[in-house]
């Protein structure tokens, strides 16, 4: 349980909050480079950590992202025309570049400097595997881009895709590292009743409370959760969680599927991002036919595209008499249950009422940990994961083993891609 002031500290990522500013020390993929398609294509509205910002394609391909209002009166420039590499406020015609700089004001004198006076608040952007990055902390203090191992592998070689979620980040990822649910909210009615026919779901339901074992990394966390099989071999499934908001699903032993996992982007303290990447180190997706991926990539589709169609204005479509007779919760696909239970726990849930067990270990070290890097930072002390993307490459660890063997042992070369 946190106090108040705690659970304010944790999730708040605006402007000037201490978790505002860790968050901001890392790169955030912030887009999915298809949103952007075409060079002087239509700009698109984007909220990011509590600021409200738009984003283009210049004339070369490179994409800016700066604050929504102009800096000359405020018109937005969302309805801006984005041509020859800027884009121009249609209000009064002053033109941006990607930069932010102001080269153009054609309501003033010719003789006028003021341009060179104006900038617009742009921050520094990215692209790789697929997606858009952005940068808003200091300038000085910008690292080298992350490179998860989906950003490295050939296009065809992974999926991302994103949705919207009407939840705090911090919610999103708590699911994430939250391995003794998957016992229940993605299972099915059978595998409790014990009917397990081959699936692969007798792992989770053989052993539904899970002993965890909790290690801190230079990543981030290092998350066991081992079940007991018999007496002479365990299921470990290990998740990596790494800084600030990433992590990947575990696979299960001997499945030779591909990896997945989510970063929970913060748009502002009551909603977020939900990016989701799905990728094989030597396989094309596509020879694992047209479901390949996480769930997140199949949902039903609403007529806006960040959102899909099951949400909380209609229950998510619960199916009570599928929830009696085929799946645990009655809702349809693993990613819409989780962003059931998230969002309706309110956009920030009150955890001065929770009362958390053994099985949220690796809860609380999250909690701690990200708390501990912003007063640290507040203190002058800058986060080391922000500035070392190369131990971002990570993938998560699915595997047996006999009782006495250390996880972190068997783990770690499997985590880091040495094996």
């Amino acid at each position: 349980m946190l106090t108040q002031a705690e659970n304010e500290y944790l999730c708040r990522i605006g402007p000037g909050t201490p978790m505002g500013s860790l968050l901001r020390r890392f790169w955030l993929p912030a887009l999915i480079s298809t949103e952007l398609p075409e060079a002087d294509g239509s700009p698109v509205r984007l909220k990011l950590m509590g600021e409200q910002l738009v984003a283009f394609r210049d004339t070369t391909g490179r994409v800016g992202v700066i604050q929504n209002n102009c800096p000359h009166r405020g018109a937005s420039l969302f309805f801006g025309r984005n041509e020859e590499a800027g884009i121009r406020c249609v209000y009064h015609g002053w033109k941006f570049t990607t930069e932010g700089t102001c080269v153009d004001m054609p309501n003033e004198p010719a003789e006028s400097d003021f341009k060179a006076k104006v900038n617009a608040v742009a921050y520094a952007t990215e692209e790789a595997g697929g997606v858009i990055w952005v940068y808003m902390g200091p300038t000085e203090k910008r690292p080298p881009l992350p490179r998860p191992e989906w950003t490295l592998v050939p296009p065809e070689q992974r999926i991302v895709t994103r949705y919207i979620q009407e939840n705090n980040w911090v919610q999103g990822l708590e699911g994430g590292i939250d391995s003794s649910h998957v016992s229940f909210l993605h299972s099915t009615v059978a595998s409790h009743r014990g009917d397990f026919k081959g699936s692969s779901t007798n792992l989770f339901a053989l052993d539904k409370a899970p002993e965890f074992r909790v290690v801190e990394t230079d990543f981030g966390l290092l998350i066991g959760a081992r079940r007991r099989v018999s007496n002479t071999e365990d299921y470990w499934r290990v998740t990596p969680y790494s800084l600030p908001f990433y992590t990947v699903i575990p696979q299960v032993p001997g499945s030779g599927r591909y990896y997945a996992g989510h970063g929970w982007v913060p748009i502002d303290d009551e909603n977020l991002s939900m990016v989701t990447y799905s990728w094989h180190p030597t396989r094309p997706m596509s020879e694992f036919g047209p479901t390949a991926g996480h769930p997140a990539h199949h949902v039903r589709k609403s007529a806006d595209p960040l959102r899909p169609l099951q949400s909380r204005s209609n229950d998510y479509l619960i199916d009570r008499q599928s929830q009696k007779t085929v799946s645990y919760t009655g809702i349809e696909n693993g990613s819409i249950q989780d962003r059931a239970i998230q969002e309706t726990m309110g956009p920030i849930y009150d955890r001065t009422q929770e009362h958390l067990g053994s099985a949220d270990a690796a809860i609380i070290m999250m909690r701690r940990l990200l708390m501990r890097l912003a007063r640290q930072l507040e203190e002058g002390q800058e986060p080391f994961a922000a500035a070392h993307g190369e131990i971002m490459t990570l993938r998560s660890a699915g595997f047996m083993s006999r009782p006495d063997a250390s996880f972190v042992e068997e783990s770690e070369p499997l985590v880091r891609g040495d094996r």
